[in-house]
């Protein structure tokens, strides 16, 4: 929730900084003016780009709570408690629908990773966390409502579904993940008019839909304890993402 905060006044202070420069004048036949950037851009039936983010990547874990002679009939009970940044690289399909409406295909690439914390029924962590590395490749299909644009400066709100496939998700730390996810997306964002391009910054959540937590399960003996600690895992993830279109 901290970064989430974080990452919002950072795009306030952008705002501020974006109307400031719209509002800035200039001289044309004499008479003072300001002229806003790329007045038709919004009016391109498509339009391209490529974006640049950093993005956290987290599990909701459901525990099972079960003792068993493998875990020296203690409870033991994952949990995620450190986040670590990643990054995501794509390119940006853009196709006008409406003044206020866009629909965007954003095919690319991302990499993390998610470290699970085990802590037995007392509350002390046992082991080392499990790192669950990712490189997966995903392609939002995002839809896109436009505000009223402010001169050089447009807020927004979008949300669609993103499938991802994990290509690092297989046997890795004690267990088993499935590639395959899907999630749903909701987030906003600013659209910035420069001069010869249009930046924005977009802060998003995803929710993955499946439980990613494998039916395959290790044969050794060491995995056990962790793998019969894990009832379900479902994949969620904060990117704050900047377009250049």
């Amino acid at each position: 929730m901290k970064r989430a905060i974080d990452i919002l006044m950072l795009l306030l202070m952008v705002v501020s900084m974006a109307r400031a420069q719209g509002n800035g004048q200039i001289v044309t036949d004499g008479n003072k003016r300001g002229l806003p950037n790329l007045p038709a851009f919004d009016r391109r039936p498509v339009h391209f780009g490529f974006l640049i983010g950093l993005n956290t990547l987290d599990f909701h874990i459901y525990n099972t709570g079960v003792r068993t002679l493998e875990n020296g009939q203690t409870a033991r009970y994952g949990e995620i408690q450190h986040l670590n940044p990643g990054l995501n690289l794509g390119i940006v399909t853009d196709f006008r629908m409406s003044e206020h409406f866009n629909f965007r295909i954003l095919p690319g690439v991302g990499f993390g990773q998610r470290d699970i914390s085990f802590i037995d029924e007392y509350g002390k962590e046992i082991g080392s966390p499990l790192k669950i590395k990712s490189t997966f490749i995903e392609v939002p299909l995002l839809l896109k409502y436009g505000a009223n644009r402010l001169r050089n400066v447009k807020p927004y709100i979008v949300a669609g579904v993103s499938p991802r496939y994990d290509l690092a998700k297989d046997k890795q730390d004690h267990m088993v993940l499935k590639s395959l996810d899907c999630y749903v997306d909701a987030g906003a964002g600013i659209d910035i008019y420069l001069t010869y391009f249009r930046l924005s910054f977009e802060i998003r959540n995803d929710w993955g839909l499946a439980n990613v937590y494998s039916d395959k399960r290790s044969d050794e003996m060491e995995d056990i304890p962790y793998q019969q600690a894990i009832d379900r895992l479902k994949s969620r993830m904060l990117c704050f993402t900047f377009y250049f279109e």
